[in-house]
């Protein structure tokens, strides 16, 4: 006699999603950002266990080279990526202080400790310090061949820095994404020469979260639900996430410029569980649908649809709720896990815990109806295709602040503006815009003026923190630029 056994087709999902992350929990290329910004952590010691034991990565990301983390991960099987502070680049050009450094901060510690990636500085473009900008690339060849000389057994770390995704122009097309005139050849070009030369990634920071403002808001499209989608006419790729239009803009760009033969690795990328009243993007709801996504995605190597089947390492951020961070509440709470590895939500980074409730497993779209059918009353809409906007011409634009950015937000935008060149003059005790004195009405005029110096639209990211506007700010006596 033949049984015939029907499973429940949420049955069937539920097993089949259980089943993937159990078979990639020991071979899965993505690692977590060991940040360290709280008083209440474990020791170095627990928490490599921690992570060898219980969790399903592979690599561990830091931002300095603490000693005493690089000791807690000798001899296992995980590997290292350390970070320079950017305030170190300029003197590091120097080839004998690179090698110090070397002997310092690298020798002690490898090969006992896997140290694969030495990220010189962190997204040195958008703290836009010239110096920092100027002496990346000479710190990193600099570093290079200090290594080489420090023996063979170092030939095998590979020297790279991290970037935020204000690289690019203006345009949202992922096929048609371009780095920013004022740094492609000074900067881009020779920077991804040094990396192909070396056989050194290029590493990114691509966050959905801050990406928001430009796909009005769609945190759907950004944690990976299912949604309608959105169309690259020029390629005539559907777009299912939002992760996969960074990545491509970026290949797009590294393209352009004639290096798409580049490695592409994440540096850092994940999403807040809670966040300030106000804040309705950062949830346990989102940010288990993002990185649960997240992690089935890049463990799954399927790619992305201009790189179909191209394998990424990628590192998650982060590992912990930090509880001292600065900034509003979700700066204290993108961690998987509670500093007493306590899970936030179910991820799925748990080597032996429960499988996340994926929404969008296959990361698909809504279907699209074909034109003429599916009218009235349940009719799908179809894909929204993604295009830059139209040309506008003698139209003035002024950059301002985007409504509810906190204040020490705009205290950090007011700094970095007046320190690179804005003409902040006009907001000093007693001139034409010191009135009210504000932290808001003072950064407003202290960012136009960086973002009209600096002559591009990208000039007014300030880590997704400004707007571009055709409507004069200006006021009584204050006039602006």
């Amino acid at each position: 006699m033949t049984t015939t056994i029907v499973l429940n087709p949420q049955l069937l999902s539920l097993l089949l999603t259980t089943t993937f992350f159990h078979l990639f929990s020991s071979i899965a290329a993505i690692g977590i950002n060991y940040g360290m910004v709280a008083d209440n952590l474990r020791t170095p010691a627990d928490v490599a266990n921690f992570i060898i034991t219980k969790t399903i990565f592979d690599s561990v990301k830091i931002f300095d080279t603490n000693p005493t983390v690089l000791q807690a991960f000798a001899n296992t099987n995980i590997t290292m990526t350390v970070t320079i502070p950017n305030g170190e680049i300029p003197n590091l050009s120097n080839g004998g202080v690179a090698a110090a450094w070397v002997n310092t901060n690298i020798r002690p510690f490898h090969p006992q400790t896997k140290i694969k990636y030495i990220s010189v500085g962190n997204e040195v473009l958008l703290l836009n310090d010239p110096a920092h900008i100027s002496g990346l690339v000479p710190a990193m060849r600099a570093l290079t061949d200090a290594l080489r000389g420090a023996g063979p057994q170092f030939q095998d770390i590979k020297v790279t820095t991290a970037h935020a995704l204000n690289m690019f122009e203006g345009v949202t097309v992922p096929s048609l994404a371009r780095f920013r005139v004022d740094h492609a050849k000074t900067f881009f070009e020779p920077l991804l020469l040094y990396l192909r030369e070396t056989k050194s990634p290029f590493m990114i920071n691509p966050y959905p979260y801050f990406e928001l403002n430009v796909m009005q808001n769609n945190v759907d499209f950004a944690v990976f639900r299912k949604t309608r989608g959105v169309f690259d006419r020029n390629s005539r790729k559907m777009y299912s996430n939002a992760f996969d239009v960074l990545l491509d803009k970026t290949y797009s760009a590294m393209l352009a410029v004639g290096f798409g033969d580049v490695d592409i690795v994440i540096g850092e990328t994940g999403w807040p569980s809670l966040g300030d009243a106000g804040n309705a993007a950062a949830t346990i709801d989102n940010a288990a649908s993002y990185n649960g996504h997240l992690i089935r995605k890049i463990v799954s190597g399927i790619g992305t649809p201009l790189m179909p089947n191209r394998k990424f390492d990628a590192s998650i951020f982060a590992l912990f709720n930090e509880n001292q961070k600065p900034g509003p509440l979700a700066e204290k709470n993108w961690g998987l896990f509670q500093p007493d590895f306590t899970p936030v939500y179910v991820s799925g980074a748990l080597r032996d815990g429960p499988p996340p409730n994926l929404s969008n497993p296959d990361f698909t779209v809504v279907p699209r109806v074909p034109r003429g059918r599916g009218k009235g009353r349940g009719r799908v809409p179809n894909p929204v295709p993604i295009q830059t906007a139209p040309a506008v011409t003698n139209v003035k634009k002024f950059c301002v602040p985007k409504p509810g950015v906190p204040d020490d937000k705009l205290q950090r935008n007011l700094d970095l503006a007046c320190s690179q060149g804005a003409d902040c003059g006009p907001i000093q005790p007693g001139a034409a815009c010191a009135g009210p004195a504000t932290v808001s009405s003072r950064a407003k005029y202290a960012m136009n003026s960086f973002f009209r110096i600096k002559g591009v639209d990208s000039a007014c990211d300030f880590t997704g923190t400004g707007q571009i506007i055709t409507v004069d700010p200006s006021y009584g006596n204050c006039h602006y630029p």
